[in-house]
């Protein structure tokens, strides 16, 4: 049921149709094991319907209420089991808390050798008319489509959420005609009411989502796995309002998927985790990639004794010992996310703990705003995103300019975190804080992953991973690349492209607010130090941009290669993200350096102040929701009005900086200035010297004598 894609053109393809069926919540379950290299276990989603159908239901609305009490008591005799420690838990009381939520720790009896083989397809996007199957069938089927690679897929069921003990209190709403569909239209009532429960009940939602996704099976549904896409359907269901929106999928991971890269850590222990794959998380579970399809979610995770299991989620874990040798860590996120962000990575870390005499003071620090940015805090109550446990409605997690946190490492990477990490981890997130306000997240974990980690750092929901290539020498590049994670809390995260062809919404912002954090974070440094530093690294960006315009095609060159067409979606929902598996994009910075120094000019010309002033508020405006470059460029020129009128406008930052390759004129203009800058000036001074030098011990092939040695300075 797959389109050709041109392979020429290395576009990755968001096959899901979330405008017919939206995940809002997933449900993760998982074993990993290490002598096979596969992660297996069972993937619970509960969807609502999409955009495009949600108000043309199919089904009529009428009390069942009664039916329920008949239908549905019978099948739930026996109530939700969770083996938890804390018996208690879950009780006949109904304690929401986070242990009433844990996974369930007995085997599954259901057959995990699959019953079905996987139909391989060409890769390619679907159409709106391939959402429906209409092979062997007289009328046609929908498709529900998931983005799915390099995934052994066993079995997909519907879940039976009507037999869970005690839903019927998500039922009370629900209307109902057709006698004959009351039981399926029931099911979808109740996971309706259960996404959409207010923001306060979310320990409630937790518990019940948990107890859904272990519900009994209700009907195995025929699937068909493609290249990149899950294909499931149901005989006889023609609209998605009517499809199953709890479905629950058992499959496993392959050693050579691209989401995961199983690896030895510094100490020589065996680890994995996943390291930003071009490809997201499809080869890690079934899920919805593209990123409207912002989404919770729940995971539990067992391995062996002596793994670590750190993941994205909003609670510290906690191991629980299932059996002997056997334990199992549980973790879970109440902020609607796109699935790419998951992150997970299990391996022998060790904790690397604060000194005794400084642990009292590493969180919950509050801190004291200028009144400006106080009273602007105050003001800006309402938030703008779907409803959930938002901190920026928090009164104290506004003032906490430290959240909690930890730094996991290999054994013999340690002592050098110690030295080097902890200390500089309070000052950033305080730095940060003091820029943009309050932080998004309530934690943050920073683990030191393998060497073949690619990149200096990457960023998700509460944990960010650095390369030990960080560590060594002085603060400067540990700080300023932790300072650069850091600000992915907020542009990356907490505020994310709707188009992911907008890397800069994300890298830029980071790029520019890291010089912003990392001057703010050296308290001791002058005015005067600052701007030379931060006019050095722009000339440093600069030469690197340029080097990189010269030697790259002109097409990898554009910040918004979509142009007019950013954001569109087909009528499924289905996207491409252009140029997403070109093999030269992973290793260009042009997102990161075009949409710094475009930053960087649009702070010049408005003023510093006035500048940071309008990233806050637009940090209130947005949290929690995907933007376009538009909405950021039109709140800012909004701010200050005066500007249109000197000819800067979002047309023609769009025709001079996102919607072109090469050098940007304005830049080329400002490039000369950073040149007379004294810090530039004087290492340029010493590099000069350190050239000649050695190019005269190479001439000589001799070691020189002390009165021709070179004196260098410490810059």
């Amino acid at each position: 049921m797959e389109t050709q894609l041109d392979p020429m053109k290395d576009d990755l393809p968001l096959m899901a149709n979330t405008s017919h069926m939206l995940v809002k919540h997933y449900i993760l379950d998982l074993d990993v094991d290490f002598k096979s290299k596969v992660i297996e276990g069972i993937i619970v989603l509960f969807f609502e319907t999409g955009s495009r159908y949600r108000k043309s239901s199919s089904t009529g609305k009428e009390g069942c209420q009664s039916q329920f009490d008949e239908t549905c008591k019978m099948r739930a005799s026996e109530p939700c089991h969770f083996p938890v420690t804390n018996v208690s838990a879950c009780s006949s009381k109904t304690e929401y808390n986070d242990f009433a939520v844990c996974s369930k720790g007995e085997e599954d009896t259901s057959d995990k050798n699959g019953n079905r083989s996987n139909t391989e397809q060409a890769s390619g996007i679907p159409s709106s008319k391939n959402c429906y199957d209409v092979e062997n069938h007289g009328n046609k089927d929908f498709l529900l489509v998931l983005d799915c690679c390099d995934l052994s897929v066993l079995k997909v069921e519907e879940v039976d959420v009507a037999a869970v003990s005690g839903i019927e209190k998500f039922t009370k709403s629900a209307k109902l005609t057709d006698v004959s569909k009351d039981l399926e239209n029931l099911r979808n009532q109740i996971v309706h009411e259960l996404v959409t429960l207010p923001a306060d009940r979310w320990k409630e939602q937790l518990y019940y989502f948990t107890c859904c996704s272990q519900a009994p099976g209700c009907g195995e549904l025929p699937f068909t796995a493609g290249t990149w896409s899950l294909e499931i359907r149901k005989s006889g269901i023609q609209t998605p309002t009517d499809f199953p929106h709890a479905i629950r999928i058992w499959y496993k991971t392959k050693p050579e998927g691209r989401s995961v890269t199983w690896t030895m850590d510094q100490s020589g222990r065996p680890c994995v985790y996943t390291m930003g794959s071009p490809i997201n998380n499809r080869a890690l579970f079934p899920c919805q990639e593209p990123p409207i399809a912002l989404s919770t979610w729940q995971a539990s995770v067992r391995t062996a004794a002596g793994f670590v299991v750190l993941m994205s989620g909003e609670n510290s874990a906690e191991p629980v010992q299932l059996r002997e040798g056997i334990w199992s860590w549980y973790y879970y996120v109440t902020m609607p996310m796109p699935a790419s962000t998951f992150t997970i990575a299990v391996g022998c870390w060790q904790e690397v703990k604060q000194p005794s005499f400084t642990a009292s003071i590493q969180t919950n620090t509050e801190f004291s705003l200028p009144p400006s940015q106080a009273d602007f805090r105050l003001v800006e109550e309402i938030c703008g995103h779907v409803e959930y446990p938002c901190r920026f409605q928090n009164p104290a997690a506004r003032l906490q300019a430290v959240i909690p946190y930890r730094v996991f490492a290999p054994w013999c990477l340690m002592e050098r975190c110690e030295e080097r990490l902890l200390q500089l981890i309070p000052q950033c997130l305080s730095a940060a804080y003091t820029t943009l306000g309050t932080h998004p997240f309530s934690r943050l974990d920073v683990l030191i992953v393998p060497s073949n980690f690619s990149s200096l750092g990457m960023a998700s929901p509460h944990i960010i991973f650095l390369s030990q290539s960080v560590l060594p020498g002085g603060s400067h590049l540990c700080g300023t690349r932790l300072c650069h994670e850091i600000a992915h809390t907020w542009f990356g995260l907490a505020i994310g492209a709707r188009d992911w062809t907008e890397e800069w919404l994300s890298e830029g912002f980071a790029t520019f607010l890291e010089d912003i954090f990392w001057a703010r974070a050296q308290q001791q440094l002058s005015h005067d130090e600052v701007k030379g530093q931060q006019e050095l690294k722009a000339l440093l960006r600069w030469r690197r941009l340029r080097d990189e315009v010269q030697n790259s095609e002109e097409e990898l060159q554009v910040l918004r290669p979509k142009k007019e067409s950013t954001g569109e979606l087909s009528e499924s929902g289905a996207s491409i993200v252009k140029y997403g598996l070109k093999a030269e994009k992973m290793f260009m910075q042009v997102h990161y350096l075009k949409g710094y120094f475009l930053l960087r000019s649009l702070a010049r010309i408005i003023g510093e102040a006035s500048y940071l002033t309008s990233l806050r508020k637009f940090v209130h405006k947005f949290h929690g929701q995907l933007v376009l470059s538009q909405d950021f460029l039109c709140m800012l020129l909004e701010d200050t009005p005066e500007q249109k009128q000197s000819g800067l406008t979002v047309e023609s930052i769009f025709q001079n900086w996102l919607d072109t390759s090469g050098i940007p004129k304005p830049l080329v203009e400002e490039s000369e200035t950073w040149k007379e800058c004294q810090l530039v000036q004087q290492v340029s001074g010493e590099v000069t010297k350190w050239i000649q030098t050695n190019q005269r011990i190479r001439k000589s092939g001799k070691k020189k004598r002390k009165q021709d040695e070179v004196v260098f300075q410490k810059v």
